[in-house]
Order: C-alpha cells, then sequence, then structure tokens
C-alpha cells in the first residue's frame, strides 16, 4: 500500500501553471488545493489545512510575502511547510522570503521532477522533525516542547499552559524581538480577546517561578528571550 505524500496549496496567479504544477503533483500522489492570490490562500489554507504550500510572490489582492506573514502569525501554520516558487529571481527577494519564515526559495522556471524532488525533501525533513523529541537546551536551562516540561538546573518549573506557550515562542528565535501584537496571535490566538496586561502578567510569572530573568522588555515594542 502507498503511502499518502501529502497535501499541498498551490498559490499563484497564473492558470497555466497552477495547472501544469497540480498535474504533475496530483501524479505523485498529493491531494492538492490552489490559490490565486494572498487573499484566497489564507483562506483555503484555513481550510484545507495543507502539509506544504507552495506560494508565488507577485500576485494581486495580496502578494505572497504579506501572505506568508500573516500565515506564521497563525499559530495553526507556524510549523507548516513553505516554499517560494516565483520567477523573482533578486537576491533580496530570497532574502526576505527566508527572513520571514519560509522554508525553501525556488526559482522559476523549474523542471517538474525537480520540483517534486525539492517538495519531497522538505516534507521529509518536517516529518522528521516531529517524530523527534522537540527539546532544546540553554545552559542549565531545558524546555522540552513534546513533555511540555521546563528544567533549570535540574529541578522542575512547572508552568500553565499559556505560560509555558510563551516562553517556548520567545525561546524559539533567542535574541529575536517578538511584538505585543504576534505574541497575542500566536500564543493566545484570534478567537480569544486579551490586552497587553495579560503578557506582562504571563512574563512576570515566568520569571518568578523559574527565579532567574528569562525574558528582556523592550520597551514600547515587545519582549525578546535572553539567558545569559
Amino acid at each position: 500500500m502507498d503511502v499518502f505524500p501529502g497535501k499541498i496549496l498551490i498559490v499563484d496567479d497564473e492558470p497555466d501553471i497552477v495547472e501544469f504544477i497540480s498535474y504533475n503533483l496530483r501524479n505523485k500522489g498529493y491531494l492538492i488545493n490552489t490559490a490565486n492570490d494572498g487573499v484566497e490562500a489564507i483562506r483555503k489554507a484555513k481550510e484545507f489545512k495543507p502539509d506544504l504550500i507552495l506560494m508565488d510572490i507577485m500576485m494581486p489582492n495580496k502578494d505572497g510575502l504579506e501572505a506568508v506573514k500573516e500565515l506564521r502569525m497563525l499559530p495553526e501554520f507556524e510549523d507548516t511547510a513553505i516554499i517560494f516558487l516565483t520567477a523573482l529571481s533578486d537576491e533580496k527577494y530570497e532574502i526576505e522570503g527566508l527572513k520571514i519564515g519560509a522554508d525553501d526559495f525556488i526559482a522559476k522556471p523549474i523542471k517538474p521532477e525537480v520540483l517534486a524532488t525539492r517538495i519531497a525533501a522538505t516534507l521529509r525533513r518536517f516529518r522528521k522533525d516531529e517524530n523527534q523529541e522537540q527539546k532544546v537546551t540553554f545552559g542549565d536551562l531545558e524546555i522540552n516542547k513534546t513533555k511540555f516540561s521546563v528544567y533549570y538546573k535540574g529541578e522542575e518549573i512547572l508552568l500553565a499552559k499559556k505560560e509555558f506557550e510563551l516562553l517556548s515562542l520567545l525561546a524559539s528565535k533567542p535574541g529575536r524581538v517578538f511584538l505585543r501584537n504576534e505574541i497575542l496571535q500566536r500564543v493566545w490566538g484570534t478567537d480569544v480577546i486579551v490586552g497587553d496586561r495579560t503578557i506582562d502578567v504571563h512574563i512576570r510569572k515566568i520569571r518568578q517561578k523559574a527565579g532567574i530573568d528569562l525574558i528582556t522588555t523592550v520597551k514600547g515594542v515587545g519582549y525578546k528571550f535572553e539567558l545569559e
């Protein structure tokens, strides 16, 4: 019995390209859905829940860069594989695409077999990561995302669910400043209405429970994880 390779959302405003790529990937066993612009891509992604999104950059209504920025701020798409497939070969677009959370950047035109190979490699990497225990260590601090546990110098720090999710988010990219709005969307989502004070209270509790200063406040901007 063949293993189902996954679901792919193809986003491009050129019907011929969408049809051509869809045909070749369906022949590889993928379940395909399509969108014509960034606005439709976000809606289809929420409905279809793809394993991988193949995204063009230059599109009407909302371009691919903006669409990916919005998708990465939603908790359900934080770990979805995203590949930019675009005719824009300028290095600045590639750098920008990777900075906002894309996992690969492929220039058009590309042979169908090469594209399928790149997609399969990206999905294999993601599935390998999912099967491994998600654990990060910073000196004496250990954050285990699989077991939802935090240890400091061998002693467990008991955190509430949102406290753990907040710490995990900040620690996922040490030194990077997370904006307040991004934290609210990625930890609490868009269905729950909470204010800035909610973040402040949770961070204060994390600091108290850990007994060390794990998080730096960037006044008027947000927070970042810095453990000296």
